[in-house]
């Protein structure tokens, strides 16, 4: 695959879904597959926030779960299978909030059905199957992007310009570090995390390397390495109280990422530390340092050192969408249907992320510094709509 003709693919595909020439343009359908935890703040967003969305059908494998999406968002289908769903010619995009090991699979039946897919993150287990999926929706013409969709909010849309601007100078570092003692004390059902397709990097990762490729531009290679500090986890949130998992994946990664400008970061995710905070993203610039907000978030508090002011000053939030707006990837890609501008989420950003990603294990597994594959180019920065939930 030429990952440098991947956008233009993306933008290919929207001038194709242009509408009339003055036609009032039609809410952009969704289906909705996989009711877990993170669907409920999707359904609220995308029934609510949103203007240019609907959702017209749900799936997931528990009825109950539907019953309930359906009886609390008013969304009129509950299908009897993912193909059902896949195959209602009134959706156009699904969005795929299934278990980590599960999007390749789910994704790739999504576009064969001939679906644009918005898929939760990460794009696929591997990057093998991550590259099978980008291909496969470059043969159909289909738009294929995913979440996080964070770095689309206040905070990091704020810092990128604050960088571009060049408050920090040349960037020339930066550090990112996520750090918390695993799931299983909080979450109804764990062990995910602690399965093929799951770990620190797979989960959080997302959203530091999303937020580092926005900040920084595209990376070109990097070192890692990575352990598994236990064997297995015990579940103390309820309803599992008890239950003994055991660990497949690795559960403290560090690593060193170096991007085609030559700023150097230094990055670690970890399951396995006891911590006072799990946050911290630094950017270093030649003329000053800038600390980013929580990347899993929307908003927060930016601060920004000058050599001139000597302290960190607060930086106001000069972008909209700060509070919890997931879904907004999925809005960004409805509106590029409709209006044939680029899906700022696409699948060029999540296949360089999950590159990233998995490249840490890789070079900790055979020992060397690994160069990428891939390459990416940042998308349009957020642009100002007077009208709250609908995008330029």
């Amino acid at each position: 695959t030429d990952y440098g003709k991947i956008r233009k693919h993306s933008q290919n595909v929207l001038k194709r879904g242009l509408s009339r020439k003055g036609a009032i343009m039609e809410n952009v359908r969704i289906g909705i597959l996989g009711l877990g935890a993170i669907s409920g703040i999707y359904l609220k967003n995308l029934t609510g926030l949103f203007k240019e969305t609907e959702v017209v059908g749900i799936y997931d494998l528990i009825p109950e779960k539907m019953e309930q999406a359906q009886k609390e968002y008013g969304i009129p289908k509950a299908y009897s299978s993912m193909e059902e769903m896949f195959q209602d010619k009134d959706i156009e995009i699904i969005l795929n909030l299934t278990r980590p090991f599960e999007h390749y699979e789910t994704t790739k039946a999504a576009l064969l059905a001939g679906k644009h897919v918005y898929s939760e993150k990460p794009l696929a287990a591997t990057f093998e199957e991550g590259k099978e999926l980008v291909a496969l929706a470059q043969e159909k013409g289909l738009l294929l992007g995913g979440a996080p969709d964070t770095f689309l909010g206040a905070a990091i849309q704020t810092c990128r310009k604050l960088i571009d601007d060049g408050f920090i100078g040349r960037p020339i570092g930066a550090t990112a570090q996520m750090i918390c003692h695993g799931h299983e004390s909080w979450h109804p059902s764990p062990e995910f995390y602690y399965q093929y397709g799951g770990g620190p990097m797979m989960d959080m990762g997302p959203y530091y390397m999303t937020a580092l490729v926005n900040l920084l531009g595209s990376a070109k290679g990097l070192t890692g390495l990575v352990t598994k500090s236990f064997e297995t986890r015990t579940i103390t949130s309820e309803p599992k109280c008890g239950t003994v998992v055991p660990v497949e994946v690795p559960t403290h990664v560090n690593g060193i990422l170096q991007f085609t400008n030559g700023a150097v970061a230094t990055v670690t995710t970890t399951f396995d530390v006891y911590y006072d905070r799990q946050d911290k993203l630094e950017i270093y610039g030649t003329e000053g340092t800038l600390r980013v907000p929580d990347p899993n978030g929307f908003g927060g508090s930016i601060t920004l050192l000058r050599p001139e002011e000597g302290s960190f000053k607060e930086i106001p939030l000069v972008f909209d969408y700060q509070d919890n707006s997931r879904g907004l990837g999925v809005a960004d890609m409805a509106k590029a249907l409709r209006c044939g501008r680029g899906c700022r989420a696409d699948c060029s950003q999540t296949l360089h992320v999950l590159e990233i990603m998995t490249a840490f294990e890789k070079s900790s597994r055979e020992g060397h510094y690994m160069e990428l594959e891939t390459s990416y180019e940042r998308g349009p920065a957020m642009a100002h709509n007077p009208v709250r939930g609908i995008l330029d």
